[in-house]
């Protein structure tokens, strides 16, 4: 049973332009394609995954945009958690601590949890005890069977560039 999806932001606004070197990393925002690919991913995780007990995202604008968008899938009164261990270079061990107490409190709860690269590649190492960490592309989805104080199964791994390729 899937009961954990780590899922990386969709495609945000680069850091090039004057304006953007204004704002800090923390205020990207999604552009276009990311909207359109956090879009298609939300779509599909509805119609094939139960819904989320919770959604666990990162302070920052993209990922707060990201987890917004996925909650308009999923039931109404689902709860969205900014977690500020969960920002680019936040500690995987810190974020499975956690997670391991929501699930003492909240026996069989299934969490999406929305955040960066490389954290995002070291939480799928840390849950599932793998020896290397997957990379991700934007909007991108790991699928966790996690058993607290045990540890866990990659059960898939999704992409919207996958997902197009499927509806051909």
């Amino acid at each position: 049973m899937v009961n954990l999806v780590i899922m990386r932001h969709g495609e945000a606004e680069a850091l090039h332009s004057i304006d953007q070197l204004r704002k800090s990393d923390q205020q990207r925002t999604l552009t276009a394609r990311g909207v359109s690919e956090v879009t298609q991913v939300s779509g599909w995780l509805q119609k094939h995954y139960p819904a989320f007990d919770r959604v666990l995202c990162s302070p920052y604008q993209r990922t707060q945009q990201t987890a917004s968008f996925m909650l308009h899938k999923q039931p109404a009164g689902t709860p969205l958690e900014l977690l500020p261990e969960l920002v680019p270079d936040g500690d995987a061990l810190q974020v499975q601590c956690y997670l391991e107490a929501l699930w003492l409190a909240e026996p069989g709860s299934r969490f999406l949890v929305v955040s960066h690269m490389p954290l995002v590649s070291f939480l799928v190492e840390t849950f599932t005890l793998q020896r290397s960490a997957p990379v991700f592309s934007t909007a991108s989805m790991a699928f966790i069977d996690y058993q607290p104080g045990v540890g866990g199964r990659l059960l898939e791994k999704v992409s919207p560039q996958e997902l197009k390729l499927m509806s051909v």
